[in-house]
């Protein structure tokens, strides 16, 4: 991890802890002067990451990330990662998919399998998987209306007694250095388990995650082993992402 990414990672901390901070504190906090701060933070505003105000930082404001909301965004992009996701789910096959918008797209190129059975969290996810032949096990927890799933510890005690599936999670935001993340701890904490568990994963992002930052990490990349999305990453990330061996899955015809 290089030197300025360890910086960033405690900035973030900091001002997640205590929603804002100064540049002079920053500074003193992690042994670095002030300019050094400042850039950093101006870097990180560029991103999304924080948002600038006078002498320092705070979090950014809240965005609507409900599942209506994200539903709406990149719709199509979403529909083409569905379809090449579901085509490396065999019948008979144990999988897990997140609540987000993009497996979520997934579903209906998975009604055609034999025997599959589904983990989940999401409410709206089961119910469109009423299907014969398909198996679904929802987990419980906390309800959370706006994304129409369930986090917390009753979901995750689920979680920790299965092992053995195929793990399908999305993310908000991409980083070589800093890995998937998510914008929200709690869909970052139950996929992190879910992946610890899996014997495979698969990463699900559209083209806009490659270039947006998520504050808070799921997994490191050694932890991916496939990466699907809706055209060819830069050549950059093509080759960050092979010499890890993570496998990427695009359309043809990008």
């Amino acid at each position: 991890m290089s030197a300025s990414t360890q910086r960033r990672e405690q900035i973030l901390a900091a001002i997640f802890e205590k929603r804002h901070v100064t540049a002079r504190d920053l500074a003193a906090q992690i042994a670095v002067s002030e300019a050094t701060v400042r850039r950093d933070l101006k870097a990180m505003a560029d991103t999304g990451q924080v948002e600038l105000v006078y002498g320092g930082a705070t979090l950014r404001r809240p965005s609507d990330y409900s599942f209506r909301s994200k539903g709406e965004r990149n719709v199509e992009a979403k529909r083409v990662i569905g379809r090449l996701a579901a085509d490396l789910i065999a019948d008979n096959e144990q999988i897990f998919l997140d609540s987000g918008t993009t497996c979520f797209e997934m579903i209906p190129f998975l009604k055609s399998r034999r025997q599959l059975s589904i983990i989940c969290t999401s409410a709206r996810l089961a119910l469109e998987l009423d299907t014969p032949g398909i198996s679904v096990i929802l987990l419980g927890g906390q309800y959370r209306p706006d994304r129409m799933d369930t986090v917390g510890p009753l979901a995750t005690a689920t979680l920790e007694q299965l092992r053995g599936y195929i793990c399908f999670i999305g993310a908000d935001g991409l980083d070589r250095d800093f890995g998937p993340a998510a914008v929200d701890i709690e869909s970052a904490d139950l996929n992190r388990r879910a992946v610890r568990n899996s014997r495979q994963t698969v990463l699900l992002v559209d083209h806009t995650k490659f270039s947006t930052a998520s504050l808070f990490k799921v997994v490191d990349w050694a932890s991916v082993s496939r990466l699907v999305t809706d055209r060819a990453p830069t050549p950059e990330w093509m080759d960050f992402l092979s010499a890890r061996g993570i496998q990427v899955d695009f359309p043809e015809e990008s």
